[in-house]
Formats: C-alpha cells, structure tokens, sequence
C-alpha cells in the first residue's frame, strides 16, 4: 500500500471535518452535491478491463449460468430463437458503471453480443433513466443471461459509487492516504466487490489471505503474544509479504511494530483517541503503517483524516451498501 504522507497540520483536521459531516453521504439533501463532484472527478477507467483474464470471466458466467438454470428453461419455449434486440437501462442517476466485462462474459456465454454505449467507470445520467448497451441474440438466450448479469452490473456499480464518493471525501478535505474495502464481501462474488473497488477509486485492501499477513486478536491470543505472533509469520512469508497486527491500544501498537510489523491496525478507537495513538506510535517508528479500522462509516469518515493515518478501512463499501438499478427492455419488432 503506497499511501504516501499528509504535511496538513493536525489541527486543521477539525475544520475540515466539520465542514464534511454536513455533506454525509447518508443526507438526501447533499446527494446531488457530490454526485455533481462526482460527475466532475470520476472517468472512463478501460484499462480494467484487461485486469481479469478472460478464462476467468468465462468461469464465473458458467458458474452463475448453471446456479440460475441447472435444469429446464420452461419460459424459454414460448419465446424461441428469434433475434431480438434489447436496451440496457440505468435507472439510478449519477451512477459509477462497474462490472460490465461480468455482464459482457454472461452474454458471450449464451452466444449474445453487447454494445456499450458507456465505457467502465464512467458516471451514468443525469437522466432518472438512460440507455448504458444494448444487447442483441437469440430471444431465448438472452433471457437466459438476463438476471445473472444483471445481477453482477448492479452489484458492482453500487459498490464502485459508493467507493467513487468515500474517494472524493478524502480528496476534498486534502487527505492523501488510502480509502480501503475489506474481506466483508458475499461469498463466491468477492472478485466482483472487489473489482468494484478499484473501479470507484478506492483501495481493495488484500484480495485473500495470501495477499498480505494479518494477524488479528485471535491469532494473538492463539499464539500467546504479539511478538511470538509476528516472529512466527515473519519466518514464514520472509521479505515479499506484509505483516499487518491488529491492536486495541497505543501499547499493543508499540509491542508489534518494536517486533517488525510494518502496518499497525487501530481498530475501533474513537477518532481522537486515533489521532493520538497514530502520532505517537509514527513518532517512534516513522516507516510503520497506520490503518484505522472499526466502526467507520462513509458519515463519519472525515473525523478519522489525520496526517499519521495512511489508511482508512471500511466493512459498509460491501456490507449494506445499495445497489444501482439496472433492467434489460426486449424492444418490440
């Protein structure tokens, strides 16, 4: 995690958080301020279309394919294989498009093409509904592929806007560390939440476990102490890996990085208390990660921007987090 440093002065923090918890993305009223920001910030990201291989791709529509239709497709009879041709509709304005090599990997599975009309990334509307691909094939197939890809679409473009305005929180108020997801996500679907994140411009944390050495409260305790836990994974994962210590206090903090952690998770100390910990703990050891973690939320996320604070994880960019609205519109002949 390259995150860089804050040279912000500590005490203009308290400005700046007063400033954004009037715009909490929890409010009706200031949506539509930062979705305008938004807007005005987010782009096109193609690049990441090319970030998961096409086997893959191809894997995960079998997968979500035969989950939806392991047997018989009765409704499929009474449509057939006539070509047919439908419109792909974003009904949630100012939403962040995230998952369409998902949707396009369904569609190529059931021999249908689809067209984009907005790249990967790119912020959808104003429009209360506004036409995003169309997708051409087989009246029967593209039935088949409907609710699957839609399924991933939705999913991942409610999680890419809702990265899109955490990252903009952050930008707003000069903080120059990481916004960051968690392993919080819905089982079989985590490449996807994942993928999302880095679509809205946030952080995925670690893919898996292997992406990094977290040692949380039960691997301690497991272990008998910190310094035993991180002498033990260091031994195992050498140079090319991260470790990461959960800590509870300022002196758990100090115990792992004096035993060679390179990150130090606060987890759930209440903002001021943060502030204080990560000073000291980056004042002892100037080279140690500070990761804030535990009951941040995208309305209180500013109180948590500190310049001795390189990351801020939230479980809500997967957990509770809404979708974006999408249908698929056969036309008629």
């Amino acid at each position: 995690m390259d995150t860089g440093s804050n040279s912000t002065p500590h005490l203009a923090w308290g400005h700046v958080c007063s400033h954004l918890s009037l715009c909490s993305l929890g409010s009706t009223d200031t949506e539509s301020h930062w979705d305008k920001k938004v807007c005005s910030m987010s782009g096109p990201k193609p690049q990441l279309l090319h970030s998961i291989p096409n086997y893959t791709l191809t894997r995960l529509a079998q997968e979500w394919l035969a989950e939806d239709t392991p047997n018989f497709d009765p409704a499929g009879v009474c449509v057939g294989s006539k070509e047919v041709e439908a419109k792909l509709l974003c009904k949630t304005p100012h939403t962040v498009l995230a998952g369409s090599p998902f949707f396009t990997a369904v569609f190529t599975e059931v021999g249908c093409t689809v067209d984009w009309i907005y790249q990967e990334g790119a912020v959808i509307g104003p429009d209360a509904v506004t036409v995003t691909a169309v997708v051409r094939g087989p009246a029967r197939c593209l039935l088949l592929g409907e609710r699957p890809a839609l399924n991933c679409l939705s999913r991942a473009s409610g999680i890419a806007t809702r990265c899109s305005h955490l990252k903009l929180m952050a930008k707003s108020a000069g903080w120059l560390g990481e916004v960051a997801g968690t392993r919080k996500t819905t089982p079989g679907f985590r490449l996807v939440e994942k993928y999302a994140m880095l679509v809205g411009g946030t952080s995925m944390h670690r893919q898996d476990l292997s992406g990094m050495v977290m040692l949380k409260d039960n691997h301690v305790w497991a272990s008998g102490s910190i310094t035993e836990a991180v002498k033990v994974a260091r031994s195992v994962c050498g140079f090319s890996s991260k470790i990461e210590v959960e800590c509870c206090s300022t002196a758990e903090g100090r115990e792992a990085a004096a035993a060679g952690a390179d990150i130090i998770m606060l987890d759930n100390f209440q903002p001021q208390e943060l502030h204080v910990a990560a000073r000291d703990l980056k004042n002892e050891f100037p080279s140690l990660q500070i990761e804030a973690s535990g009951g941040v939320t995208p309305e209180n996320l500013a109180s948590y921007f500190s310049s001795h604070v390189d990351v801020i994880s939230l479980g809500c960019i997967t957990q509770g987090c809404p979708v974006s609205d999408f249908s698929l519109k056969v036309q008629k002949p």
